[in-house]
């Protein structure tokens, strides 16, 4: 347990200094945090040392990062009604895209980013802490943006992504899950029907 509230704690700290600081210099923070965290996941947990990607689990990964879309797509209507900044809220996070190239951030996003959240938040932290702790746990990290649209869709996707942890997906597959979903929604989708991602 020590280790998981060492952890934990780390991760708001990087999550409060990526959104904090300087918003010319996000994307090297928030690599820096993936970089972090994915590396401590790396480090204590033997099963994120033995993650493959075979066709099987790159197909089962699509397929779920499709289902979440769905989700995301119904969820913007509903996120516009009932919280009164939630178009500005979904704007400000739209707007990082354009602090760096586009095939950067993919590359950011799919090399480093996506691939580390799953690491961390849904190997190091659900395996320790359970499937309810780590969602909001998740959850709440990003509550230092004061965004709290971005809150709720981070909570929505933790849950999401959780759940099929817990139901006995492979880490590859969630990883493949998170990359694909967060290139489609955020750099080739983000039609202003969609609500935007956790980063």
């Amino acid at each position: 347990m020590r280790l998981l509230a060492l952890g934990v704690a780390a991760a708001y700290a990087a999550f409060g200094l990526t959104f904090r600081g300087p918003r010319d210099r996000f994307w090297d923070r928030m690599t820096a945090t993936g970089l972090a965290l994915g590396a401590l996941a790396l480090a204590t947990e033997r099963q994120s040392r033995r993650v493959r990607f075979g066709p099987a689990t790159v197909a089962l990964g699509l397929a779920s990062a499709a289902g979440l879309y769905a989700v995301f797509r119904v969820g913007d209507g509903l996120a516009r009604q009932i919280m009164p900044r939630g178009r500005e809220e979904i704007g400000t996070i739209y707007a990082l895209r354009s602090l760096r190239p586009k095939e950067e951030l993919a590359a950011r996003l799919g090399l480093v980013i996506g691939p580390a959240e799953e690491l961390f938040w849904r190997g190091f932290v659900q395996r320790r802490a359970g499937y309810l702790a780590a969602t909001a746990l998740y959850g709440g990290a990003h509550l230092v943006t004061e965004n709290a649209t971005l809150v709720g869709a981070a909570t929505v996707a933790g849950a999401y992504w959780g759940l099929l942890r817990a139901m006995g997906m492979p880490m590859g597959a969630l990883i493949v899950s998170h990359v694909a979903w967060d290139i489609w929604i955020f750099l080739i989708a983000p039609t202003e029907e969609v609500i935007a991602p956790p980063v």
